[in-house]
This record gives C-alpha cells, sequence and structure tokens, in this order.
C-alpha cells in the first residue's frame, strides 16, 4: 500500500515541480527569442523578486506539509483545520501586502534590481518594470497555488491537481504566443500571461474547498501566532536550500568568468535551465518523502517509515538513471535549443553531461533530506542542505578549476553530492553504531520510537477468508500477551467486524491493489486497534452519528464494535481510510 500511495503521489508532485520550471523555461526562450536581448535582460533582472515570492511559497508548503502531517497522522482534525486555516491566512497576507508594495513602489525596486533609473534613455528599465508589473498581479495566485499542492495531495485529490498543474502549463504557453504574435503586448504582456495561468491553475484548484465534503474548514479563531511559527520554523530548512543554491549560482558565475569568459557563464546558464528540470524528479520523491514522513512519524508506524525509506530510495534512483541516460544522449539537441555559438555549445554540450552525473547522488540526498524533515530532524536536514548546495560544491569548483579549467565547475556538482551522500553515511554509522546501508539504518529513528515489534502484530488482508484469518491471528496474538479469553475474543470480534465491512462494502469492482492493512498495538496503559485500507471513503464514528436508530439490529456490526472501544477516532488522508481504535 506505501508503494502505491507514493507513486500516485509521485506522479503529480513532479508534474508540479516541473510545470514551474516549464513556465520558466518557456518564457525565457519566448522572450529571448522575440522580444530581444533588452528584454531578456529585464526578464533576468526580474527574476529574484520572483525568487523571493517562490521561497515563501516554498518555505510554507514545506510547513504545511510537516504540521498538517503530524495533525493527520494523530488524527487531529481541528489541528489540521487550524493549519490549514493558518496557512491561507500567511499566504494571502503576505502575498498581497508584497503585490501592493511592489507596485507603490515599482520604480525603486527596478532600479534596487539593477535596471537604472526612470528616465534613461536605457529601454531596459521601461522593460522591467513593465514585466513585473504584470507578473506581481499574479502574486497572491502563486503563492495561493503553491501551499494548494499539499492539501489537495492530503485530501487525495491528485487528479485535480494534476489537471490544475496542466492547465497552467498549456495556458502559459498559449497567452505567450498570444502575446508575441497576437497583442504584441512585450514584457507586461509576458507578465501578464504568467499570472493569468496562475489564476487558471487556481480556478481549476479552488473548487474542492469549497465543497460540503473537504475535509479542510476555516477556522479562524484556532490561528495563533505559535502555531504560524511552528508552520514558519519547519519550513526554514526549504529557505536554508534555496539561500545555499543562490550562494552556489554567484560564486560558479565568478569562477567560470575568470576560466572561461563569458562563453562559460552562458554554457552554465543552459545547465541550470535544462537542471532545473531533471531536479523536478527527485524534488518531487523528495516532497511527497516529507509529506508521508511526517504523518507515518506521528502516527508512530515503524514499519510504515522503513517501507517508505525503501521505496522513496529505490523510486529517486531507478527514475535518475533513466534522466541521466536521456541527458547524456540528448544534450546537443537541448544546448541547441538555447545557443547557436559552435564554441559555447561544445562547452555546454560537455558541461551538461558531466553535470548529468551528479543526479543520481543527488537524487538519493534530496529524498533522505526531505524524510528527515519530515521526521522531525531539522538541524541534519540543514546540513545536508548546505553541504550538498554550497559547501562541497564551491569548494571543489575553487580548487578543481586550477587545474582543469571549465570541467573542473562541471565536476564540482558531482563532487558536491557524491561527498554529501558520503557525510549522511557517517552520520547514520555513527548515531546506529554499525555500517549498514539498510532502510532501517538510514530511518534514524530513536529506539525507544512507536511501540516495539514484539507488542505489535500487523496484518493485510485482500478477501472476506484473510479477514477471517486475521481474526483468528488477533485473537492468538492477544493471548500470547496474557489478555483473558473474553478479551481476545472481543479484540478478535472487532477486528473481523471492521474488516468485513470494508472488504464487503469498500472493495471496488474491478480495482486492482485494494487492500486493508491492520496494526494491533499493546501499550503501557492502552490496547490500539489501527486499521488503514485505500478503498471508498467511509468514516464509520460520523455514520453511525447519522443514522441513530432505536432499531437495536440497525448497523449492529459497528454498534457492537463502538461499545467495545473507549473512544474511535477516523480520518481520511492521502485517499486511504485511517481508523484507530482504543480499547
Amino acid at each position: 500500500m506505501i508503494r502505491k500511495i507514493f507513486r500516485q503521489m509521485l506522479v503529480a508532485q513532479i508534474l508540479s515541480a516541473m510545470t514551474v520550471m516549464l513556465c520558466m523555461l518557456v518564457d525565457s526562450i519566448m522572450i529571448g527569442r522575440f522580444l530581444g536581448v533588452d528584454s531578456m535582460s529585464a526578464y533576468g533582472l526580474a527574476n529574484p523578486v520572483l525568487l523571493v515570492f517562490a521561497a515563501y511559497g516554498t518555505m510554507l508548503s514545506a510547513g504545511i506539509q510537516v504540521m498538517c502531517g503530524k495533525t493527520m497522522g494523530a488524527g487531529d482534525r481541528e489541528g489540521t483545520n487550524a493549519c490549514f486555516t493558518a496557512s491561507a491566512v500567511m499566504a494571502l497576507s503576505v502575498a498581497v501586502a508584497g503585490m501592493l508594495l511592489i507596485l507603490l513602489f515599482l520604480s525603486p525596486v527596478c532600479t534596487l534590481l539593477g535596471a537604472g533609473r526612470p528616465g534613461t534613455t536605457d529601454p531596459v528599465f521601461g522593460l522591467t518594470r513593465d514585466y513585473l508589473k504584470g507578473f506581481i498581479i499574479g502574486a497572491p495566485a502563486f503563492i495561493t497555488a503553491q501551499i494548494m499542492v499539499p492539501f489537495l495531495q492530503i485530501s487525495g485529490n491528485r487528479t485535480r491537481l494534476a489537471l490544475a498543474v496542466v492547465m497552467m502549463t498549456l495556458s502559459d504557453i498559449a497567452l505567450d504566443l498570444l502575446n508575441v504574435f497576437v497583442f504584441r503586448g512585450g514584457t507586461l504582456g509576458m507578465g501578464l500571461a504568467s499570472s493569468l495561468s496562475y489564476y487558471i491553475a487556481l480556478a481549476v484548484a479552488l473548487p474542492y474547498f469549497f465543497r460540503k465534503d473537504c475535509m479542510f474548514k476555516l477556522r479562524l479563531k484556532a490561528v495563533t501566532g505559535k502555531l504560524c511559527g511552528e508552520i514558519l520554523k519547519y519550513g526554514v530548512p526549504t529557505v536554508i536550500n534555496a539561500l545555499a543554491m543562490v550562494v552556489l549560482v554567484f560564486t560558479l558565475n565568478k569562477v567560470l568568468l575568470s576560466v572561461g569568459g563569458k562563453g562559460a557563464v552562458a554554457s552554465y546558464s543552459v545547465i541550470s535551465t535544462v537542471g532545473n528540470i531533471c531536479y523536478s524528479f527527485s524534488s518531487g520523491a523528495g516532497s511527497v518523502a516529507l509529506l508521508l514522513a511526517a504523518i507515518f512519524y506521528s502516527d508512530e508506524d515503524r514499519s510504515a517509515i522503513h517501507a517508505l525509506v525503501r521505496t522513496m530510495s529505490t523510486h529517486a534512483v531507478v527514475m535518475d538513471i533513466v534522466v541521466i541516460a536521456v541527458v547524456l544522449a540528448a544534450a546537443p539537441a537541448l544546448v541547441g535549443l538555447f545557443l547557436e555559438d559552435i564554441s559555447a555549445t561544445g562547452m555546454a554540450v560537455r558541461g551538461l553531461r558531466l553535470f548529468s552525473l551528479s543526479l543520481l547522488p543527488c537524487s538519493l540526498n534530496s529524498t533522505l533530506k526531505n524524510y528527515y524533515q519530515g521526521i522531525g530532524r531539522v538541524r541534519l536536514t540543514e546540513i545536508i542542505s548546505v553541504l550538498q548546495n554550497m559547501a562541497f560544491p564551491v569548494l571543489a569548483a575553487l580548487v578543481f578549476s586550477r587545474f582543469m579549467g571549465t570541467d573542473g565547475v562541471w565536476i564540482c556538482f558531482l563532487f558536491g553530492e557524491t561527498a554529501t551522500l558520503a557525510v549522511i553515511c557517517l552520520i547514520v554509522w555513527k548515531k546506529t553504531g554499525r555500517v549498514s546501508a539498510s532502510a532501517e539504518a538510514f530511518a534514524l529513528l530513536p529506539d525507544d520510537f512507536g511501540v516495539p515489534a514484539a507488542d505489535t502484530l500487523e496484518m493485510s488482508v485482500w478477501s472476506l477468508d484473510e479477514a477471517a484469518s486475521a481474526s483468528l491471528k488477533a485473537a492468538d496474538f492477544c493471548k500470547a500477551h496474557g489478555e483473558n479469553a473474553r478479551s481476545s475474543t472481543l479484540i478478535s470480534l472487532c477486528v473481523e467486524e471492521m474488516v468485513n465491512n470494508i472488504v464487503t462494502h469498500g472493495f471496488r469492482k474491478g480495482k486492482d491493489y485494494q487492500s486493508v492493512d491492520i496494526r494491533i498495538l499493546f501499550k503501557k496503559d492502552e490496547k490500539v486497534i489501527r486499521i488503514r485500507d485505500n478503498c471508498i471513503g467511509f468514516d464509520p464514528v460520523e455514520y453511525l452519528k447519522i443514522h441513530e436508530s432505536d432499531d437495536p439490529v440497525s448497523h449492529i456490526g459497528i454498534r457492537m464494535v463502538m461499545k467495545m472501544v473507549k473512544h474511535a477516532n477516523y480520518v481520511n488522508s492521502l485517499g486511504l481510510n485511517n481508523l484507530t481504535l482504543v480499547l
């Protein structure tokens, strides 16, 4: 079940990560080829503003995944609603305030960005101002769309998420073409095209949040400064990651200018653009790992976490092996999209191929980094970000470029990622006290995490026959832990009744890989049954409240179970039903 849900989420997350990069790629190609060098300079000068808003949205998104993962894993609906409301307030307030400030102080901002001063003969100032004016109007939609991604993933609305992403990409391309060939709106039109594409994506995603069955509710009274601070705190590693990348780009540009001139810098621009598309696969896997890790860690589900580490590592490696093969083969064609100069093209092709070799260790570093962020190891996440995106590659570039020229800079990516992975391995081996490449070791779970394996029974059911077998195993497990015959029978009846109900009414005809996962936990002060399935959504707790009846036979199975338990909690997350019964 973990592997299936990971794959389902991965597709939507990669599309989401790739779309932003593709939109920027399309904008840069269209501006460069059809609007001229001055317009391309204006676009480049406006980029820092775009990156600031993107960094804030990304930070919120990461913080949301960790905080909501914790509340969802604990079955805390009100906590989840509070996170939803707080993130919406923080996103909209900053986006609207930022938009108004930039519109009010548009000329000073352009001057600060290096576009010159008003009234000068240089056309770049006016072009920068026009692009920024068109783009900033879409800031509220841009940031809101970013924070909607984790909420749509949590609610299992992956089709809607994918549709929003596709619509944003197609509309951006179509509007760019209309601006260039029909309206001839220049850089202002290009900025407006981006803004409109974000609002179109928002229009596709937003209706879910107004539906009656939406699992998220606005709770303005639940928003506190502490909650907002926690969301931002868990998103900080994402900002550190972005700042490290800024330092890396700045340093490499300086080094490349000294050893290869403007042609080397142009080659690096191409490598960065193509590399951002390649990074979408590892960042997509990392984002899924972040959310699932937060949920499973809060749920204290040791086996699910181990399965997650295995699944995310395997998928990341396989995907990037394919990506490396494609880049190695298609490097000349990819470079040809951007450069025509023969000398610069040859350098860029060689650099892109050397860069692609870093993608394999990068995929492992990125997924592990996001996983550690999800389980609350924020400091480790920050260390990995700095080593991966700044310290090691900068050091390698400064040293290797002295002996190998531009090749030394291209190799710095492989060296940086490999050295970072080596450091992660050393940290894991030191903390676990053993050299191991197992998922259990790299999960870095505390020894006292969750319920000991000896006090946990885990089973999976795919049919009614297996449901009966699971009931017998539950009874034997209880007896082995000192429960009397009556108590053991009651627990086995809970399992059999609830699982039978799921298999009979929840399994959909023609659907593969439908299953029910059962965990029985013997804690110090209580016994817990946790049932998770990927079938039709059904809340037995709410259902019984709605269908109250004086007829003692009505819904007898669910009634019997609810009378036997001290507390029952249901939550639907990631498209999965999660029922917790405390005896």
